[in-house]
């Protein structure tokens, strides 16, 4: 049995784990530490907060005393560190803030789980971070795929600051012997993602029918990662992984953004054209007056410093650990739409 803290588990991927989580651990106790970034994420976690072995408590992880308490007073044996901000735009026009959240705030968990598991008390513990693909930069075309040796080059301000605390991570567990690990995850998609990042935007722009934008030529590739094999990977370096470890967790699921776009049209019309109920519910949806929703596509001036590819190399998690995605386009996109469809 385990005591989780999960920071930031209000948001898209800590929603997802801890039903997961809750889901799978029966007798597993989480509680979630979020300062509801975004008005409204607690209801996420609605049906969680009818779990008896759930808790939730807002707050910042910029409050040291508040984590060493939860800590402390809730027995905590591991914790998953979402807490991030994480949308590259708002990173490029507001760079402050990812430094203070992303940074700041995980040396605070550090400082704070290093007191109680160390220096205090010591104990058997985990500390995981959650990463990102991005803190390795840009890849061309032919390249091989980012792995966990893979020099860090990041280039915006978000992947800068992911980079940081990654690197504040390994020292502690370098100087201390915080026994942590970290993941590097490729582009999430699927339930509760909010409407700033590619597949949420592009679906709820089209049933809006509001145009949709897309950066230069569009062919910029990512690896997309359905976010419960995230979770899982996840779940199976807290089971199996080693302790000061980095662990790639990918999809092999490389797509162009403009690619996506148009499957994501291909797919909306097809609902469409076969639930008459969603013409009532969408009006304004292209398709809803016989149209494609391709015409609302739009390319915009290129983001500043925008990296070509991202691609993920999780041969050592999967070959060490026995992990292997199990969602790709074929079936995560539809569901994510499924669920979209249904959280009007």
């Amino acid at each position: 049995m385990k005591n989780l803290l999960v920071t930031g588990g209000a948001g898209f991927i800590g929603t997802n784990f801890v039903y997961y989580w809750l889901n799978k651990y029966k007798d597993d106790h989480i509680v979630v530490l979020d300062a509801l970034t975004y008005a409204g994420n607690k209801d996420n976690l609605t049906k969680a907060q009818k779990n008896p072995k759930f808790e939730f408590v807002h707050g910042n992880i910029l409050d040291q005393t508040l984590v060493e308490s939860l800590i402390k007073n809730h027995t905590i044996d591991t914790l998953v560190h979402f807490a991030a901000e994480s949308h590259v735009d708002r990173s490029i026009n507001g760079p402050d803030e990812f430094i203070t959240t992303n940074v700041v705030g995980t040396h605070n968990l550090l400082k704070a789980a290093k007191k109680i598991w160390l220096d205090d008390n010591p104990k058997n513990h985990r500390f995981h971070h959650i990463s990102t693909d991005e803190v390795y930069g840009s890849l061309k075309q032919d390249d091989p795929a980012f792995n966990e040796n893979t020099p860090y080059a990041p280039n915006s301000p978000y992947a800068a600051s992911k980079a940081s605390s990654d690197h504040l991570v390994r020292a502690y567990h370098k100087t201390y012997g915080l026994q942590v690990t970290i993941s590097n995850c490729s582009n999430n998609y699927g339930p509760f993602q909010f409407p700033e990042k590619l597949i949420p935007l592009i679906i709820t722009n089209i049933l809006n029918g509001k145009p949709l934008p897309v950066y230069g030529d569009g062919r910029q590739i990512r690896d997309w990662l359905y976010v419960d094999d995230h979770n899982r990977g996840v779940d199976l370096i807290l089971d199996k992984g080693k302790t000061g470890e980095t662990y790639n967790i990918g999809g092999n699921n490389e797509w162009t953004n403009i690619d996506i776009v148009n499957r994501v049209c291909d797919l909306i019309h097809e609902e469409f054209s076969q639930d008459r109920k969603l013409v009532q519910r969408f009006p304004n949806c292209p398709s809803s007056r016989g149209n494609h929703p391709k015409i609302l596509i739009s390319h915009v001036k290129d983001r500043l410093g925008h990296d070509r590819r991202y691609a993920i190399n999780a041969d050592k998690i999967s070959s060490n650990l026995g992990y292997s995605p199990g969602e790709d386009f074929k079936t995560g996109l539809p569901k994510t739409l499924q669920w979209f469809l249904a959280q009007e």
